[in-house]
């Protein structure tokens, strides 16, 4: 006999299991990047803790300064509270090697931080914001965060990307649409050493990008190549041989010997096409 499969649970189950997750938790430091999921997950935290939780926005060379200003904007305009940490992932010869596992160095720095703040301040839990989409990707900063005990809240609630944006738009908040934002770091090729310059480089050609009015972009790093993935609803605009010309003028003074512009357009984790079957498997 067949069995029949779970209901689908609602928005409004699933936002009240979250906050019943949260209520749980006791004093709480949210992992926080300024990104729709983990703006999210504070807000709601500071809705339901108060003064109870913390923000935790860490800074560091793989951190966009447009980034970076607007999470804080975010964290003011909806008064969560926010403290900024420095982290070093660039210190670790792992981190910089950019293998497949960088993600995970980049983690576990991030929660050994977040361990200690929590230590010094009498926090009892942290979490960050992985969502249901994200279990069908590599991600190997989730065994970071498995290692550290870090818990998820938004996964415990069998929300997934869309479920967050709709609530956040139904909440009134300006991040609900905000496009996907991973950091820098993660735009350059694995097996190529992540460094300070080639950082800068993908930094200030995706301001270009923006400032020439597109709104969902990648620079993807491949030593003398740019290649530059744009919104699929985007792409037309973007192939005229007027852009082109721009693009080969911002590129190629950023350092870039090549430019070229991704057909298939932007998709989030894109380099991840690239790693053999046997690594993707072990996360």
């Amino acid at each position: 006999m067949a069995v029949s499969p779970l209901p689908e649970l609602s928005l409004e189950k699933k936002q009240q299991s979250l906050e019943a997750h949260l209520r749980s938790l006791g004093r709480l430091l949210v992992a926080y990047s300024g990104g729709i999921d983990s703006a999210y997950l504070a807000y709601v935290a500071h809705q339901v803790l108060g003064d109870n939780m913390l923000a935790i926005l860490a800074d560091s060379a793989s951190l966009a300064r447009a980034q970076m200003r607007d999470a804080l904007a975010f964290g003011e305009e909806q008064s969560i509270p926010v403290q900024v940490v420095q982290t070093s992932e660039m210190d670790s010869p792992d981190y910089r090697r950019n293998d497949a596992m960088r993600c995970f160095h980049c983690k576990d720095e991030l929660f050994a931080v977040m361990e200690r703040v929590a230590t010094e301040h009498g926090y009892s839990k942290v979490a960050y914001g992985v969502n249901l989409d994200d279990q069908g990707d590599f991600r190997p900063g989730q065994r970071a965060a498995k290692q550290h005990g870090v818990v998820a809240p938004l996964l415990d609630a069998a929300m997934t990307k869309s479920d967050i944006r709709e609530l956040a738009r139904q909440a009134g908040l300006r991040v609900w649409d905000k496009p996907a934002s991973a950091c820098l770091s993660s735009r350059i090729e694995y097996g190529r050493p992540v460094t300070t310059e080639a950082l800068e480089q993908v930094e200030k050609g995706e301001d270009a990008l923006r400032g020439l009015g597109f709104r969902q972009v990648r620079v993807r790093h491949h030593g003398q190549i740019a290649r530059i993935e744009i919104a699929k609803d985007e792409i037309a605009r973007a192939m005229t041989p007027e852009m082109a010309r721009e693009f080969t003028r911002v590129f190629k003074a950023l350092g870039f010997t090549y430019v070229t512009l991704d057909l298939e357009g932007f998709r989030s984790g894109s380099m991840n096409s690239l790693l053999p079957l046997e690594v993707l498997q072990k996360q």
